[in-house]
């Protein structure tokens, strides 16, 4: 059997375990002291989880005040809306040809594509009608009334012209006063055009100087002429009159609706710089 012998140099390495043990201890609780005051002074500084967050705003310019809205100076309304008037329709048939075509249809089809064109410009579009009614003239302009920051555009295909052309008309001097208005401020409801003749003109021309771009032999600037439709508009108003249902083919219209639409949303866009709402103080009668 063999005997483990002691003698007194046994105790020396377990006197050295037992303080390297003990060192290692005192190591551990300094590390773990040093990590519990890191992250007690993370939890402090981030911020509070969903908690939103503050964005003060600062100005380049501090003698600059911020931008803001001021009620007391509203923006003045523009060009907005248009109104497209397919004219005629129901059993007011318009001009016919001899091969049959009705303008009341014709006007239908060309409308469509003028109010994709419009739309494409970024305008709002109001049809006076969408299928075979027959609204009044006074129905048609009360439509346009009712709109603010609008214009008014009356499709027709003509009788006569020469085939291929377009014509635009601005209605002609109305009678009476030169503003239109009667002493009591209201505007007589058949002379409703008056305060915006020259703005028509201008329309006219813009959409007329496109027009006559496409379509060789088409007038270089509006015409006037004394008509109905646009007497009882309160907006700046136009009728565009393509030549003409005398063609022997329906095609040969057809054919000119994408130039029409194209040069009418030209014309619109063109003149929106320089329309203002007009301040017709009193309305309409």
């Amino acid at each position: 059997m063999l005997l483990k012998v002691r003698n007194r140099d046994d105790k020396q390495p377990r006197g050295m375990a037992q303080n390297n043990f003990r060192y290692a201890c005192f190591v551990l609780f300094l590390l773990s002291a040093k990590l519990l005051t890191i992250s007690g002074q993370s939890s402090v500084q981030a911020p509070t989880a969903g908690a939103p967050t503050q964005v003060v705003p600062q100005n380049a310019n501090p003698q600059t005040p911020a931008a803001g809205y001021s009620d007391s100076q509203p923006p003045r309304p523009g060009l907005n809306i248009v109104v497209l008037d397919p004219a005629h329709g129901g059993t007011d048939t318009g001009a016919r040809g001899t091969g049959g075509i009705r303008e009341s249809e014709i006007v239908l089809q060309f409308v469509l594509q003028v109010r994709r064109a419009l739309e494409a410009q970024g305008f709002q579009v109001i049809q006076t009608r969408m299928a075979n009614e027959n609204p009044s003239f006074d129905d048609r302009s009360a439509m346009a009334n009712a709109q603010v920051g609008a214009v008014f555009v009356s499709l027709h295909v003509s009788s006569t012209g020469l085939p291929g052309t377009v014509r635009v008309y601005v209605n002609s001097d109305l009678p009476g006063n030169p503003g239109g208005r009667e002493a009591s401020g209201l505007i007589p409801w058949d002379r409703a055009q008056a305060p915006f003749l020259a703005l028509s003109h201008k329309l006219g021309d813009f959409v007329q100087g496109n027009l006559a771009v496409r379509f060789k032999g088409s007038p270089g600037s509006a015409q006037t002429a004394a008509i109905r439709q646009l007497r009882t508009t309160a907006a700046p108003a136009i009728a565009v009159e393509i030549s003409s249902v005398s063609v022997n083919d329906r095609l040969d219209l057809d054919r000119m609706a994408p130039g029409v639409a194209d040069a009418i949303a030209r014309g619109v866009t063109d003149f929106r710089p320089s329309y203002v709402v007009a301040g017709v103080s009193g309305g309409v009668r």
